[in-house]
């Protein structure tokens, strides 16, 4: 992995030395998959969530990751309840296909040891506070110039809050807070509401995952490593999309609305005989065929509801008529009724009965990590691969249960 830089005409000698690489770690740290990632050894200096939601992904792909531990563990250990046994599943939940190792940076020997997996590590993620990490000798430039080995080639995975050279603490709810994402869900007269799951620290995941792989590539065809950057603000800017969006083309800046869409009508739950169902009518077509199916197909040719923004323009007007119709039958007869004429609508569905409707579309949501007596039931990789695995042959690991391997991977280096 640290040998001499390959020209862009040589990308297979890279391989060639990510397979040796995962047949060297292979024997202290096996992994039953052989998935597309299989031989790119991930050091894992994050915690909480964007960070190790990203390695999650890279392990299921087939990477070594080994995640790296202070003495006290991942905050999320002690995020709970719910518990499974007396794991926290929020940490379950993020942290499968890992190895773990426990290491106390103060310690002059144990950093020792963190600064050799940084030296033989493919990828790097890491979401200290910017700078952090630099007074360890495990920051971007020590790493990949002088400490303890170069490790040039290395990609090196740097998780913020708000950038680089932007001390503020990142958590998701702060970001929610400040990107504006709070101010446009909720009631348009109540308070702002934060997301039921932290949105933005899953998509800053994600975002790091893809820039990893960007990293990947050039690293295929120029045998050169690099610095990846990512943050929850930018991330947040990037995930608002059309509601940003609208503020960065119009300067229009957009308001609560509940579960109404600013551009589309109706897209949002609606009150049936015994119950709310989503109703989602995307473009004229298929408002059209609402009409039709709600037994009132003139909507479709008055001018103030057949097209998108003259619909928009009188939605207080077609509402109470829409309701009405509505009102002749419950939520699941709608159900049925609309979808089986093609149109979108779906029920809103408990945790439970999301992952069970899941599980009746076929899906498999839920799948079972690890082997022997440590087995945990996750929730699937989204991913599926029509040549290559995803796996799921490590349970998300105890505390420092795999220090003994990783200290013995090292020392035969």
């Amino acid at each position: 992995m640290n040998g001499e830089t390959a020209t862009s005409q040589a990308p297979a000698d890279h391989g060639t030395t990510a397979r040796d690489q995962a047949e060297s770690i292979a024997e202290f740290l096996p992994r039953a998959g052989n998935g597309p990632l299989s031989g790119q050894v991930v050091v894992d200096f994050s915690r909480v969530l964007a960070g190790p939601y990203s390695t999650m992904m890279l392990a299921d792909l087939g990477a070594t990751v080994i995640k790296v531990e202070g003495p006290g563990g991942d905050d999320t250990r002690n995020w709970s309840p719910p518990v499974r046994d007396d794991d926290a599943t929020y940490y379950l939940s993020i942290n499968r296909n890992k190895y773990d190792i426990v290491l106390d940076f103060s310690d002059a020997d144990e950093l020792s040891v963190a600064q050799k997996l940084a030296a033989r590590a493919d990828i790097i993620v890491e979401n200290f506070k910017p700078g952090g990490l630099k007074k360890f000798g495990l920051d971007y430039d020590s790493v990949s110039t002088s400490n303890p080995v170069p490790n040039a080639e290395v990609i090196y995975a740097s998780v913020t809050g708000f950038g680089a050279h932007n001390a503020l603490p990142g958590y998701d709810l702060l970001v929610q807070a400040m990107s504006g994402f709070m101010s446009v869900t909720g009631s348009p007269d109540g308070s702002p509401y934060r997301a039921g799951v932290a949105v933005f620290d899953v998509i800053t995941g994600l975002h790091t995952t893809i820039g990893i792989m960007a990293a990947i590539q050039h690293k295929n065809l120029t045998g050169e490593g690099q610095l990846v950057e990512t943050n929850l603000m930018s991330s947040a800017m990037s995930g608002l999309a059309n509601q940003s969006g609208a503020y960065a083309a119009a300067g229009v800046t957009p308001t609560r609305m509940g579960n109404a869409h600013p551009s589309l009508y109706p897209y949002q739950p609606m009150a049936t005989k015994d119950g709310e169902l989503i109703v989602a009518a995307a473009n004229d077509g298929q408002f059209a065929a609402l009409a039709t199916a709600l037994g009132r197909p003139d909507w479709a040719e008055d001018e103030r509801f057949a097209k998108a923004k003259t619909r928009n323009a009188n939605r207080d007007e077609l509402e109470p008529e829409l309701l009405e119709a509505l009102q002749q039958h419950t939520a699941q007869e709608w159900f049925e009724k609309l979808t089986a004429v093609g149109l979108p609508c779906a029920p809103i569905n408990s945790i439970s009965q999301g992952v069970e409707r899941a599980r009746d579309l076929g899906l498999d949501p839920i799948v079972e990590t690890g082997q022997g007596e440590r087995i945990i039931p996750t929730i699937r990789n989204p991913i599926r691969l029509a040549k290559s695995e995803v796996s799921y042959d490590l349970a998300p690991p105890e505390l420092g249960a795999d220090s003994d391997q990783v200290r013995a991977w090292i020392d035969s280096l």
